[in-house]
């Protein structure tokens, strides 16, 4: 299995007896699933198997309490949604917990994904108005006796698949914006993070208590396929390029609309005149923070020749310290997915097989579990290590002879989500020229905190907007109203329309255009 495969459920899989008990085992009883801690093995809780009857019935539910929910005002929904944020911001350490149970992160960076989230909700309920409530608009010469106006609509019921590596902030990027916009939402977070799915939608129905307007459906692959059959009307997917096909695949079939935010292989660029300690410090945060389990995350690293050396020392120094455990004092926990390990064993294996060099880690730092820090160099351009997406805590570290280099050998990957450049003169003109959907100039991963921006990538990559205005029409629809306000000046839609009509229409085109 790929990486990409990896990060989420494969939507077409078949449910191993071991995760699930059949309802002809079981009589009645609903079939469960486990969630199991990554650095145990142990059981964190169990969970319903949704049967696509099941799903279709809490889609039924759902599309009756978009109804409420879309009717209310903007300042309505708004004042739900702070409530949600609050009883959210008074237990984050709880939800901490339960996402460091689940996925292995430390618990300091779930409580930094909370944070983040946070803002992005306050942002949401705060500008839904601002960006979709009623406008006018011009009608021009032609038409000046004509008024019109442009609004946007809830579409009606977002079906939201998440992802395990951050399971708070990548779907509440689609569910915090769809609610805002006045939807209704049906979540089906990863198998792997179940529970921090369930809690979240706990705490929202403690605050709107009236209807389901955000609701869960929890299993595996087949529950996610059944919710883009469902007939929501719209789907928002996070998750592999691979699944994110069969999730296109499924929604065509009812002619669903999708938004698909997919793998990345994200590239980091330093220029001759970068602060190097600063590209380190960040190359080794985007590259191995959550054990590199990140779409954002850094995996590419093209450095001008002129501070090649001076930087890879910087950045061995810095990783060579760092420790991947399930104890409180190390920086990185285990690997969430049991397959992972092997994924990035093989990216190594074959890094090395072509030439390359582990200044850091190397095969031997693939355990079962864990994956300590690897820092690779003089990477093969044509090695799974630099095409393929790996998902671990790894770096791959090239020279270059100049920027112009750098951009063309980042824009060589069917990939393109984020991307970071560190130089002083040209960070932002090179940032331009990067085919990627969000790029940092001297930081990474901040863009995606900023809730007045855009995330999305190009490629394989997937499609797409979640986070600020394009966010919120995303779960929208443009509706326009064009009205009469005065006499028409010119009578054209009528087949009383006359010669002389036609003549002054005609004579009055040229003026403009001719």
């Amino acid at each position: 299995m790929s990486a990409a495969d990896s990060r989420t459920e494969n939507l077409g899989a078949a449910v191993s007896t071991a995760e699930q008990t059949t309802a002809a085992q079981a009589g009645a009883v609903t079939p469960t699933f486990d969630s199991l801690d990554p650095a145990s093995g142990d059981v964190v809780g169990t969970h319903p198997v949704f049967s696509a009857a099941q799903v279709d019935e809490t889609v039924a539910r759902a599309r009756a309490a978009a109804q409420w929910w879309g009717a209310l005002s903007f300042e309505e929904r708004g004042e739900r949604l702070k409530q949600w944020r609050g009883v959210i911001a008074r237990r984050m350490a709880q939800l901490a917990d339960i996402s460091h149970l689940e996925t292995g992160k430390p618990t300091s960076d779930a409580q930094l994904e909370i944070v983040m989230m946070l803002d992005h909700l306050a942002w949401a309920a705060g500008n839904a108005r601002k960006v979709l409530g009623r406008k006018k608009v011009r009608t021009g010469v032609m038409a000046a006796d004509l008024g019109a106006s442009v609004e946007y609509l809830p579409l009606g019921v977002i079906g939201v698949i998440g992802p395990w590596n951050f399971p708070v902030f990548t779907p509440m990027g689609s569910i915090a914006y769809a609610l805002a916009a006045g939807n209704a939402v049906v979540f089906k977070p990863s198998e792997f993070t179940p529970g921090v799915g369930k809690w979240l939608v706990d705490a929202f129905a403690q605050v709107v208590p009236e209807h389901p307007v955000l609701q869960l459906v929890t299993g595996l692959g087949e529950t996610g396929a059944a919710l883009c059959r469902s007939g929501v009307d719209k789907i928002a997917f996070t998750g592999s390029t691979n699944t994110g096909k069969k999730v296109m695949a499924a929604c065509a079939e009812t002619l669903t609309p999708v938004l698909i935010e997919a793998g990345g292989k994200d590239v980091l660029l330093v220029d001759a005149d970068a602060d190097l300690d600063a590209a380190a410090e960040a190359a080794v945060w985007g590259g191995l923070s959550n054990a590199g389990q990140a779409c954002i995350g850094t995996e590419r690293v093209y450095v001008h020749e002129h501070v090649y050396d001076e930087f890879v020392a910087k950045l061995t120094d810095l990783a060579k310290n760092l420790r991947a455990g399930d104890d409180p004092e190390a920086q990185i926990g285990p690997m969430t997915m049991p397959s992972q390990p092997r994924v990035v064993a093989d990216h190594i294996t074959d890094a090395l097989s072509r030439g390359a060099r582990a200044l850091v880690g190397g095969l031997g730092a693939v355990g079962e579990r864990l994956v300590q820090p690897t820092v690779l160099v003089d990477v093969p351009e044509d090695s799974i290590a630099m095409t393929e997406e790996t998902f671990g805590p790894t770096l791959a570290v090239n020279k270059v002879r100049d920027m112009d280099e750098a951009v063309t050998l980042a824009n060589n990957s069917r990939y393109g989500l984020g991307a970071a450049v560190f130089a002083k003169q040209r960070g932002q003109e090179l940032a331009r020229r990067i085919r990627s959907g969000m790029t940092g100039v001297n930081l990474v991963y901040l863009f995606a905190a900023l809730p007045d921006l855009p995330f999305g990538g190009v490629g394989d990559s997937g499609f797409g907007r979640i986070h600020g205005p394009d966010g919120l029409k995303e779960f929208t629809y443009a509706k326009s109203i064009a009205h009469r306000r005065l006499p028409p000046l010119l009578a054209l839609t009528t087949f009383a329309r006359t010669a002389k009509i036609d003549k002054l229409m005609a004579t009055l085109t040229v003026l403009r255009h001719g």
